[in-house]
């Protein structure tokens, strides 16, 4: 067996050294190149949009080795889970496939790897190693370009391979990627973070801040462009924070402006945090059209005392201070957030502070999940005395008001026409599209295939909670080609 141990106190730790850039790191032999000649790939992912984006990367290093995909578990060669480490269910999820995938081993000869941000946690790979032998290769969030050579050595060596590293990170730039949707990408813009919220395992599990460089990102979303693509979403775990470590002046305003300048149709960016949200990227996004109205910005709770506990660096009232200036100044903005329910120590008072808050912002649409400890983390040591079922009762309660909001923002959009990226077919809705507006609103319109990837005008002719129906108006005229 070959190791190489994840170590969270390693993880935490944080130099001055500078990052290291590498622009030519992914290289395959002859040999590599040929691995996956007749063989098929089987690829799950769970978690957030990085993850989702690392999985691009995967695949087209797969293809890159001759494997093809296929989303029949029965019939693949390669299975590899790319896991997430946020919360609870996500971690029971990954271990409830992979009771599947043994048995599955056990019928046929098939190679099984094991990836992504549980894969970084020691007590995970301490179960890895003494539950789970008869998973073939181990890697974790830093070592993804070595894809290659870690299912060459699983295939040649019969033993398992585990290289994870607790390291701050460095930057790839040539790694291929594989997109999943052919209009809408995501652009990595920086990776890691230095936050240290004391619920999140993810400066452990993704390493130091370190940007990349303005040129190569307006590089890829020039590239995009030349390819056909309408909307690009600029991704990070505190995309605000972008170019701190860069020491050259340039900031998240910045790359915004230069990247709106390239005339990309749609600009998203992910995820943002309150700290770093300043007034240039406000004035930015209001000045540039093809910025789009949407900011999620995760409060997390609406007590001052609980983010105070939780790391979080503003109180209630900054934070509202925020959400105000984003809606003054940013004609027809949505607003989303996420929110954290049950963290140690959270009084009912607490708790109705939260309240409070979605009272006073009437967020479109918020992500709610009760508090889940990681270890290794501060908050995992805090003395939680809440009851599962106290938890439980107030999520209920902060959702049925979130819904509240949602049909209420939804309500709005009744009659009026707005722009709407047609992206897929619907999945719910025969003889429809699907596709988001300007504001992140979930659209099912009557359209066929000649409208997909285009920006349409569209009449909204009903809402729901979550999603919207319409249909295009003034056909012979796209919004944008």
């Amino acid at each position: 067996m070959t190791v190489n141990i994840p170590s969270l106190t390693e993880a935490r730790k944080r130099t001055n050294n500078k990052v290291l850039i590498k622009k030519n790191a992914y290289q395959l032999t002859e040999q590599q190149k040929k691995i996956g000649l007749n063989k098929k790939y089987y690829l799950k992912t769970y978690g957030c949009q990085m993850n989702e984006h690392d999985s691009e990367n995967m695949k087209a290093i797969l293809n890159d080795m001759s494997f093809q995909e296929t989303d029949n578990l029965e019939e693949a060669d390669l299975i590899i889970l790319n896991t997430c480490a946020i919360r609870e269910n996500a971690h029971n999820k990954v271990f409830g496939l992979l009771g599947r995938v043994k048995h599955l081993k056990q019928t046929k000869d098939v190679l099984v790897g094991f990836g992504g941000c549980m894969a970084q946690e020691e007590v995970i790979i301490d179960e890895i190693i003494h539950k789970y032998k008869w998973i073939d290769f181990v890697f974790g969030t830093h070592n993804i370009v070595n894809l290659p050579n870690l299912i060459e050595k699983a295939y040649h060596n019969k033993k398992q391979e585990i290289e994870v590293f607790s390291c701050e990170g460095e930057v790839i730039e040539n790694i291929p990627v594989k997109r999943d949707n052919k209009y809408k990408a995501w652009v990595n813009i920086m990776y890691g973070c230095d936050k240290f919220c004391t619920y999140c395992i993810v400066p452990y599990t993704r390493g130091k801040q370190r940007s990349r460089l303005p040129e190569d990102i307006i590089s890829e979303v020039g590239d995009l462009i030349k390819d056909g693509y309408q909307e690009v979403t600029l991704l990070g775990q505190n995309v605000n924070a972008y170019g701190k470590d860069l020491d050259i002046n340039y900031t998240m305003a910045n790359l915004l402006e230069d990247v709106a300048k390239t005339g990309i149709n749609r600009i998203r960016f992910v995820t943002s945090h309150p700290w770093d949200f300043n007034d240039d990227m406000i004035d930015i996004i209001s000045k540039y059209d093809n910025i789009m109205p949407y900011i999620h910005l995760p409060i997390q709770s609406g007590s001052s005392r609980i983010l105070k506990l939780m790391g979080r660096r503003y109180t209630k009232e900054e934070y509202l201070t925020l959400f105000k200036k984003l809606k003054e100044k940013i004609p027809n903005v949505a607003i989303t957030t996420d929110i954290i329910v049950g963290f140690p120590g959270e009084t009912e008072k607490d708790f109705q502070d939260t309240l409070d808050v979605v009272d006073i912002c009437k967020y479109d649409s918020a992500f709610t999940f009760i508090f889940s400890p990681r270890v290794g983390t501060p908050a995992s040591k805090m003395e939680d005395n809440v009851f599962l079922e106290e938890k439980e009762e107030r999520l209920q309660r902060l959702n049925q008001l979130i819904n509240q909001y949602s049909k209420e923002n939804n309500d709005k959009y009744l009659n009026k026409i707005v722009p709407v990226l047609l992206e897929d077919y619907s999945s719910k809705k025969k003889d429809c599209l699907k596709g988001y507006t300007d504001t992140m609103k979930l659209v099912n319109v009557k359209a066929d295939s000649r409208y997909l990837g285009k920006i349409v005008n569209v009449k909204i002719t009903s809402v729901k909670t979550w999603s919207m129906d319409g249909e295009i108006v003034n056909c012979e005229n796209y919004v944008k080609n």
